[in-house]
């Protein structure tokens, strides 16, 4: 027996075949490419079709599932019979952005601080033309052409296009408002639920997104654990048996496949910003010559800030000073290591189980020095895993076929090493950082 997992990435589709042991046996990818034109980006869709075939044809062997994953809030219109009437809508298209006053004027207690300008819910609004058009999300168009018949959407998928979690429905009254017919939207199916099969036999079942489905593959699915993801930006993932309520709007939470709920935050802060301040620098050999010192760079590679707070008019600043490369460096490691252990603080203020352990994950992890320095700050063991891309993720939920993904990842995910916290001697320039946010009123 093995699973296949798939991630329906924005440069690439990746799959891999896992087994019950969660050893990898195979690996497979194909590119894929978009276009960007101001705040519009697409795709065509039927690239992912051409993708996600070669990569099943690398594997060459038969699964005992398929799950597949795909960026949050990426969609495309189709018509009754699953047949592309428009391109994909990627992510980060903003074209419809000033329809967000249009929906939540529709319903102000819903969406005055979850709904953001970027989700799927305002480019539905501005091209729904009929109701014969149907609204789908990347990773179920993939499934329905792999069963051969259009499927139902998962609540992860769902959530950026106005699903409403709590109730579990899409919110027909909201709906009526903005003039959207109820029926251009998908059925709704709790993640694992089995989709159809492929002519060969081979169950697929409703996946999540790429964020959720990284969280799976880093094995952080029970209360007081936690998965973050550092790349360009940093992005949290935890666990909670109780939603979490904010009323800053800078948490919101899928729900868990087993129940309970998945908060976190994306943060606009991240490693992205060491391309632009460190052009063309041997960042290994920084990270190698690395050592703490008494400054610190809030790391936003443009204005805007949107996790642990919400501050479109935050800005990066320096604090402290810093001469030459390594410690332009080291002061941007500790910005985002500040960030991170204030996202925690944050959650667990709105009542998030106690951080226990923090699994790694990301691009951020080929840096041995930062690892360590996060455990050091956050004052918790960091744990990095084998395996922890969401491709891996989604063969861990097919796997469960149905039953308790929590329990499937216990025996599939593997930790490579764990990184016990040592004293820091960064707490006093935490808390002045902390304070510099204040001072600036970004927080509150």
């Amino acid at each position: 027996m093995a699973w296949i997992g798939i991630d329906l990435g924005t440069q690439s589709v990746r799959a891999v075949l896992v087994d019950p042991d969660g050893t990898v046996l195979a690996r497979a990818s194909r590119p894929l490419t978009s276009v960007r034109d101001g705040v519009r980006h697409e795709q065509d869709p039927r690239q992912w079709i051409d993708a996600v075939d070669a990569c099943l044809v690398d594997i060459g062997t038969v699964p005992s599932g398929i799950a597949i994953c795909s960026t949050s809030g990426t969609f495309l219109l189709t018509d009754l019979d699953g047949r592309p009437v428009t391109p994909a809508l990627m992510y980060d298209d903003a074209r419809s952005a000033a329809r967000r006053v249009h929906i939540v004027d529709a319903d102000p207690d819903r969406w005055a601080t979850s709904m953001q300008p970027t989700w799927a819910l305002p480019k539905v609004l501005d091209l729904i033309a009929d109701s014969n058009q149907r609204v789908i999300h990347s990773a179920d168009f993939v499934a329905a052409h792999l069963v051969g018949h259009p499927v139902a959407t998962d609540t992860s998928h769902a959530l950026k296009t106005g699903y409403d979690l709590v109730a579990d429905n899409w919110p027909t009254a909201a709906f009526d408002k903005l003039g959207l017919p109820i029926e251009v939207f998908p059925e709704v199916v709790r993640p694992g639920t089995e989709l159809g099969r492929t002519p060969a036999g081979v169950p697929v079942y409703a996946g999540m997104t790429d964020g959720c489905a990284a969280q799976i593959a880093a094995g952080a699915l029970a209360p007081g654990s936690w998965n973050s993801v550092l790349g360009t930006t940093l992005v949290l993932k935890g666990v909670s048996e109780q939603l979490l309520d904010d009323p800053t709007g800078a948490v919101y939470s899928h729900r868990h496949p087993d129940g309970g709920w998945l908060p976190g935050g994306a943060s606009s802060s991240g490693a992205g910003v060491l391309t632009d301040l460190l052009p063309g620098a041997d960042l290994d050999a920084l990270d190698r010559a690395a050592r703490p010192i008494d400054a610190v760079i809030y790391p936003l590679a443009k204005t805007g800030e949107r996790f642990p707070f919400v501050a479109p008019q935050a800005e990066p600043f320096l604090l402290g000073a810093v001469d030459g490369d390594l410690e332009t460096y080291v002061a941007v490691l500790q910005g985002v290591a500040f960030i991170e252990r204030l996202a925690f603080e944050h959650l667990e203020a709105l009542g998030a189980d106690p951080v226990r352990k923090v699994s790694l994950t990301g691009g951020g992890t080929r840096s041995g020095y930062w690892n360590q320095l996060r455990a050091d700050v956050l004052g918790v063991p960091v744990e990095l895993p084998v395996a922890a891309d969401p491709a891996y993720g989604m063969a861990v939920l097919a796997a469960s076929q149905g039953g308790s993904v929590t329990e499937t990842a216990r025996r599939m995910v593997r930790i490579d090493r764990v990184l016990e916290p040592r004293p820091s001697r960064l707490d006093d320039l935490y808390g002045a950082f902390v304070a510099e946010l204040d001072a600036r009123r970004y927080r509150g």
